[in-house]
């Protein structure tokens, strides 16, 4: 990874991004067991380039997971400019699943790593209830969602919605599920 407080050149950003990309559409496919000669292929590097970026296969998983959900919570700006409250809320949340469908793929790793690194699991918690909130309030101040729901519980809802149903082949399940926490979720006039 880059040195602490050194920025990457912008053809060392490009590859480390493509890495990421590559390696989330492996773990999730394949689990962390998947070959990284194959993660360097679909992101057009070479294996030199990805053990430089990601010089153990922990790092990498760390490094993805990161991404994974700075770009999920970083969606929701762009979703409420584009959507309607509501409609953004539950494209997040099939953002979600499948975030945390990738995220099975990398337990075992993850688990270690989450484990070494318990501010880890914190700061993504936090980032979670962030992106719920702000989703929320969107919604409540166009008076389409509810405003006596916590973001925490949504995002518990969520988790229970994706051990349910977060498995592949199972997305219409999914699907079902989360559109009845989002009909949940909608203001209903007295």
């Amino acid at each position: 990874m880059a040195e602490e407080g050194k920025p990457l050149r912008a053809d060392a950003r490009l590859n480390q991004d493509r890495l990421l990309e590559a390696a989330a559409r492996a773990f999730a496919r394949e689990g962390v067991g998947a070959s990284l000669k194959a993660v360097a292929k679909d992101a057009g590097v070479g294996i030199g380039t990805l053990y430089r970026r990601f010089p153990t296969r922990e790092t990498l998983v760390e490094a993805t997971y990161r991404n994974e959900v700075a770009r999920l919570c970083g969606s929701v700006p762009d979703l409420l400019e584009t959507t309607d409250p509501a409609d953004a809320l539950r494209i997040w949340m099939d953002r979600f699943v499948a975030f945390m469908a990738a995220k099975h793929g990398m337990a075992d790793t993850l688990k270690a790593v989450l484990t070494a690194d318990g501010d880890l699991r914190m700061r993504t918690r936090d980032l979670l209830t962030d992106a719920l909130e702000t989703l929320l309030s969107a919604g409540i101040a166009k008076g389409v969602l509810r405003r006596d729901v916590d973001a925490n519980d949504v995002l518990m809802g969520l988790g229970g919605v994706t051990l349910i149903a977060g498995e592949p082949g199972q997305e219409a399940l999914a699907s079902r599920l989360l559109n009845l926490l989002v009909d949940g979720l909608r203001y209903q006039s007295p």
